[in-house]
């Protein structure tokens, strides 16, 4: 003989808590990896616009943070504090980053803050020479002729880059 209290509560089914905690373990870890993937690719892309990896970590963590001092970047980056100085001061002259003193309201030494630009403008500012090198490459039979079948057409190059800023 049997007793029946009324409907037994249903069985948990699938993972345990510490499944589940798990499966989450493992997802962030999978998108750290993914993220740093991402991040390293495009550092990769950066250091052939930049010229080396070193500005590219630069610009990158400026891109994030924003009006931060050479120690913080150095700091935030893991570089050599006279290496950030050295890159924010040609990354400076070349216009590809921004700088000005930091408000304080003690006496002392003002360090300056630092910010890259957009990177529809790091583009923009490389685009000419791309451009340039891509025509050279198309036009490659024309500047390895001795005697040039026609004048070159600079107006008439096959190809145009335009750089448009996204409103993301």
């Amino acid at each position: 003989m049997s007793t029946d209290d009324g409907p037994s509560e249903p069985e948990e089914e699938g993972l345990d808590v510490t499944d589940n905690e798990a499966v989450r373990d493992r997802l962030e870890a999978e998108s750290d990896r993914a993220v740093e993937r991402f991040d390293d690719g495009v550092v990769d892309l950066l250091s052939w616009v930049l010229d080396t990896e070193t500005r590219a970590r630069i610009y990158v963590y400026l891109r994030q943070n924003p009006d931060s001092t050479s120690d913080e970047v150095a700091d935030g980056t893991g570089l050599y504090p006279s290496t950030v100085r050295e890159a924010l001061a040609e990354l400076h002259d070349e216009e590809r980053v921004t700088r000005s003193k930091r408000e304080s309201g003690g006496a002392g030494n003002n360090p300056y803050e630092y910010t890259a630009i957009a990177p529809s403008e790091l583009v923009s500012s490389i685009v000419g020479d791309v451009q340039s090198e891509l025509n050279t490459v198309f036009n490659l039979d024309d500047h390895l002729d001795e005697e040039p079948t026609e004048s070159p057409d600079v107006t008439d190059e096959p190809v145009t880059i335009t750089v448009e800023e996204s409103d993301q």
